[in-house]
């Protein structure tokens, strides 16, 4: 058996060539197959996709003397299709307000859970403040 040989690939990647040639040409084919339509492909692998982004934010009394804490947010983020459609639409009435009904994909937290964090305040008071943790996203239709 022949070893094939590439000059792209990294050394580590080399040895697995030499070992079984057809993992390259399969692999060689799937990179083909997404770069065959003249865009990235659009499923797990693009990190622009719609998804959840996690960050830090300190919640402070806007009024209150308290403590301030820092709390584990999400938020969605990403692109979804890119394709917007815009349908006519028919009435029976003299006036038409809305003529077309457009149709488009936003990225929207999908699924979230209430979260509570509690700021000691001067005097020994506690106030409580209240936000959504976003657990998933998902590309759901514009409003």
């Amino acid at each position: 058996m022949k070893p094939f040989i590439s000059a792209g690939p990294p050394s580590g990647l080399l040895l697995v060539l030499m070992c079984c040639p057809l993992l390259g040409l399969v692999q060689s084919a799937s990179s083909n197959k997404a770069s065959d339509k003249g865009h990235p492909h659009l499923g797990d692998a693009d990190p622009e996709r719609c998804m959840r982004h996690h960050f830090v934010e300190t919640i402070t009394h806007p009024i209150y003397k308290c403590n301030s804490k820092m709390v584990l947010l999400a938020r969605c983020e990403g692109h979804c299709s890119h394709t917007t459609r815009s349908d006519p639409l028919i009435s029976f009435s003299s006036v038409l307000k809305q003529p077309f009904k457009s149709t488009c994909s936003c990225c929207r937290p999908h699924t979230s859970k209430l979260k509570a964090v509690r700021l000691r305040c001067a005097g020994g008071t506690r106030i409580t403040a209240t936000y959504r943790y976003i657990l998933a996203c998902n590309c759901e239709e514009c409003s």
